[in-house]
């Protein structure tokens, strides 16, 4: 028990996060140790899914609470052990081995005449398996470069075929921003993203504009969705007319960033007017204020609509 709480207290420590990365040019992954005093360009064996595999240490990461035995947990990488020499040489040479299958690969695939694409090779780090990533347009037949590729290694092969998101994931490469693709950057899943979200965010509808080297809608436009729609939930929308200082106007415009609405003047629409976030919310008040009606005007005006109706019983009474 005594060891278990100084291992969580340990995980726990601000000092215990970095920044580590698999390979060269891949995505940066964040990590927790038990080791202190990691520094930067050191190899480090990490637990995955399948075994240890060899790390680079690039930094110090951000301060991240984690205790064991939480379900978060899992999906958190951890630093079991500083590499010994021999590790280190061996995963040199992985890199180099990972390269020569990726160049043996694309022989055979022009050998084959295979219309796929090639985009990264993973290999194990204890040699167990070796993972080819392609993309393709349509269902390509590979038994017979699985073949080959099973011959020429003598290990398990996997063919993984990737989306287009996914493949600029891996290559990586520059935005429209002018900065890192966020994807090959710190994104792990791909969340879903619509052409309403553009139009929420006032977006102009040109796909050149709101799209990405991957010819798919920006994973951006996810970022401020949220806000913008809870934003315009409150404010009035283009085409609603308001009473502002007397006047009859119409709404032109609304300003999300800035909480600002452009209204103009039904009888001079030449003239138009930015209100503040105060006063439109002011005149939404005073637009929403309900007429008062005293309930017992209500009730005799009722009574007076009502048709009174004569019964059969008093007319036969009274002959």
């Amino acid at each position: 028990m005594d060891q278990d709480s100084s291992d969580k207290k340990s995980i726990s420590k601000p000092s215990s996060n970095y920044r580590i990365q698999f390979r060269k040019n891949e995505q940066i992954s964040f990590c927790v140790s038990r080791i202190q005093n990691l520094k930067a360009d050191e190899t480090v064996m990490v637990q995955t899914d399948h075994n240890l595999e060899p790390a680079r240490v690039i930094g110090v990461g951000p301060p991240i609470e984690i205790t064991l035995g939480n379900e978060k947990e899992k999906n958190i990488v951890v630093i079991q052990r500083r590499a010994n020499r021999e590790e280190n040489s061996r995963y040199e040479r992985l890199m180099e081995q990972e390269r020569e299958a990726f160049d043996f690969c694309q022989q055979q695939i022009a050998q084959l005449d295979l219309s796929m694409k090639l985009i990264r090779v993973e290999r194990f780090f204890n040699g167990s398996k070796i993972i080819f990533y392609f993309t393709a347009e349509s269902r390509v037949d590979f038994r017979q470069l699985v073949k080959n590729l099973v011959q020429e290694f003598r290990t398990r092969i996997e063919m993984r075929q990737l989306g287009v998101r996914h493949e600029s994931k891996m290559i990586g490469g520059i935005g429209c921003c002018g900065r890192e693709l966020c994807c090959s950057s710190y994104i792990n899943t791909f969340a879903p993203v619509s052409i309403k979200m553009a139009k929420e965010q006032n977006l102009p509808l040109n796909p050149s504009k709101i799209s990405g080297i991957c010819n798919r809608l920006l994973c951006c436009l996810t970022y401020e969705y949220d806000t913008y729609r809870e934003t315009k939930k409150n404010m009035p929308r283009p085409g609603k007319q308001l009473i502002v200082d007397k006047t009859p106007c119409k709404v032109t415009h609304c300003n999300v960033l800035e909480e600002t609405v452009t209204v103009q003047e039904l009888d001079n629409p030449e003239k138009q007017r930015v209100l503040a976030r105060e006063e439109w919310e002011a005149v939404m008040k005073r637009s929403l204020r309900p007429k008062k009606i005293s309930h017992a005007r209500k009730s005799s005006s009722s009574k007076k609509d009502k048709p009174t109706k004569k019964g059969r019983g008093v007319k036969g009474r009274r002959k």
